[in-house]
C-alpha cells in the first residue's frame, strides 16, 4: 500500500527566511503521528503545504500519490489552528454545510458527539465559549471518513478536563487505514495516543521515529526527550 504522505526535499521561505528547509518525510497509513516542535519550527507551514494552502518553493508533496489539489482535498480533513467557521451559523447549519460540501461526511456521527458533549445544536457559534467552538470544529473534522486528518493544535484552547474527551474522539473516529497528524506543544497530554513522532526544529526534521523505539532507545518519555532537545 502506498504511503499516505510523501514529502521530498520541501523548502518554503517567507521574505528570505526558511520556514522549512529540505524536509523529507514519509508517513504510512493507520498511524497517529505527533508533529512536535517549539513555536516557529515550521509545523503550521508544513500542515498548510499538505492542505494546498501554501505552495513549496522547491520539492514535492504527494498525498496518496497525488500532489495537493482537488483530488487530495477529498481525502484530507483539516483542522486549522484558528477557527474559520462563520459565527452567525448555528451547529445544525454547520453540520448541513459539511454534509453538502464533503461526500464523506457522516452527520449521524457528528450529532452523536454534539449530544455527548451536551452542545445545543441550535445555538449560533458566537454564543458558544472558545473551548466549545473548538470542540465543534474538531467534531466536524473528525466526522469525515478521510484518509488523512491534519490537526493543528486540537487541544490548545480547551480546558484540561476536556482534553481526554477530545483525544478519545480522535482515537475513536478515524478508520483503520487512515492517518492522523497532530501538531501540538502539549506533549504530555497527547503522548499516550501517539504511534510515531516527528520533531521539527528550525524548519528541519531532527527526529522521525516510533514512540516505542524512542522509549526503548532513550529510556525516557517523549515529553522528557522533547524538553531535553528543545531545552523547555
Amino acid at each position: 500500500m502506498n504511503p499516505i504522505l510523501e514529502c521530498k526535499s520541501i523548502t518554503k521561505k517567507y521574505s528570505g527566511f526558511a520556514a522549512l528547509s529540505d524536509v523529507s518525510l514519509t508517513l504510512e497509513r493507520g498511524r497517529i503521528i505527533g508533529l512536535l516542535g517549539p513555536n516557529g519550527s515550521g509545523k503550521t507551514t508544513l500542515i498548510k503545504l499538505i492542505n494546498g494552502l501554501l505552495v513549496p518553493d522547491s520539492g514535492i508533496i504527494k498525498i496518496a500519490g497525488n500532489e495537493p489539489g482537488v483530488e487530495t482535498k477529498k481525502i484530507v480533513s483539516y483542522l486549522p489552528e484558528k477557527t474559520y467557521l462563520a459565527d452567525w451559523m448555528n451547529v445544525t447549519e454547520l453540520i448541513r454545510l459539511f454534509e453538502d460540501f464533503y461526500a464523506d461526511f457522516d452527520s449521524k456521527k457528528a450529532y452523536e458527539m454534539i449530544i455527548d458533549l451536551k452542545i445545543n445544536p441550535k445555538k449560533p457559534l458566537k454564543a458558544l465559549s472558545k473551548g466549545t467552538k473548538e470542540k465543534v470544529q474538531l467534531i466536524l473534522v473528525m466526522s469525515r471518513e478521510a484518509d488523512l486528518y491534519c490537526l493543528d493544535e486540537p487541544i490548545g484552547g480547551v480546558d484540561p478536563a476536556s482534553r481526554d474527551y477530545i483525544l478519545n474522539t480522535i482515537i475513536n473516529n478515524y478508520r483503520e487505514n487512515s492517518t492522523v497528524l497532530i501538531s501540538t506543544h502539549l506533549i504530555a497530554d497527547i503522548e499516550k495516543v501517539l504511534d510515531e513522532v516527528v520533531f521539527l526544529k528550525d524548519g528541519s526534521v531532527t527526529l522521525h521515529s516510533s514512540v516505542d523505539d524512542v522509549r526503548a532507545k532513550e529510556s525516557k518519555s517523549i515529553d522528557s526527550l522533547f524538553r531535553e532537545v528543545f531545552k523547555c
